[in-house]
C-alpha cells in the first residue's frame, strides 16, 4: 500500500505467478520496467478515443522517464501516450502549472510561490492532513495511479528547501 491506501501493483500483477510473467514487461521505447497501475487510472484519465483501444484483460504499467512519451504500457504490447491523456503528466511535461499533487491541485507554481512566501512549505502538512481525512483520489486522478506525496517532497528537496520538508507529524 501507498501513503494514500492505494495498492501498489495490479490485482492481475499479484495474482500472476513467476511461471506465468517471469519479468515484468518494458516500455517499447525506453525499455524501463515502469510502475503497475490498476485499470481504473487508465479508465479515469484516458481521452475517449484512447479509451475505445483499452484492453481491459492487459495488465498495465507507468512509464515515468521523462524523455519518453509513452505514459501507459501492457503486458499485451498496448501504448498509450502523453497525447492520449486529459491531464498533462508531471514526470513527463515540465510546464509550471503541471499538478504535482492532482488531487488537491499543487502545481509547480503553486509549490514555488509557497517556498517563496514562507521558510518553510505547508504542501506536506496540507496533503498529509488530506489524505488522512480520507480525501485522497489518487488512483483516479495522478497519472502514476498511486500517491504523489513522495513527487511532492522530492520537488520541495529538489528546489531550495533543504531543510527537511517534512509534515509536523514527521517531525521529532
Amino acid at each position: 500500500m501507498d501513503c494514500c491506501g492505494c495498492p501498489e501493483s495490479t490485482e492481475r500483477d499479484r495474482a500472476a505467478s513467476p511461471q506465468e510473467n517471469p519479468s515484468p514487461p518494458q516500455c517499447p521505447q525506453d525499455q524501463s520496467q515502469g510502475k503497475p497501475v490498476k485499470l481504473i487510472t487508465l479508465k479515469s484519465l484516458l481521452m475517449p478515443q484512447a479509451l475505445e483501444r483499452l484492453n481491459a484483460q492487459a495488465s498495465y504499467r507507468f512509464c515515468h522517464s521523462v524523455d519518453c512519451p509513452i505514459v501507459y504500457f501492457s503486458t499485451a504490447g498496448d501504448t498509450f501516450t502523453t497525447d492520449d491523456l486529459k491531464v498533462p503528466v508531471f514526470q513527463k511535461n515540465p510546464g509550471q502549472g503541471v499538478p504535482i499533487c492532482y488531487c488537491f491541485d499543487w502545481t509547480r507554481q503553486r509549490l514555488q510561490q509557497d517556498l517563496e512566501q514562507q521558510e518553510q512549505t505547508s504542501a506536506i502538512a496540507a496533503i498529509t492532513a488530506h489524505i488522512q481525512a480520507g480525501r485522497c483520489g489518487c488512483e483516479v486522478n495522478n497519472p502514476q495511479g498511486s500517491c504523489c506525496l513522495k513527487n511532492v517532497h522530492d520537488y520541495i528537496f529538489e528546489n531550495g528547501n533543504t531543510s527537511n520538508p517534512k509534515s509536523p507529524h514527521e517531525r521529532a
